[in-house]
């Protein structure tokens, strides 16, 4: 479990270094891209208030 939660976690450190900054223009576009299905809460959060208002 705690091996698990490690893995998950350096993956995501790994992932979001390439992944432009959550809430700039770019970042919109690859979300808009991105199936509705696989928004995380935050995303679809940070899209509404970054990319809509």
């Amino acid at each position: 479990m705690i091996l698990r939660l490690v893995i998950t976690l350096a993956s995501f450190a790994f992932l979001s270094a390439c992944s432009p900054e959550v809430g700039n223009e770019e970042w919109c576009e690859d979300l808009k891209e991105k199936d509705k299905g696989e928004w995380t809460l935050d995303e679809t959060a940070e899209y509404g208030k970054s990319c809509i208002f």
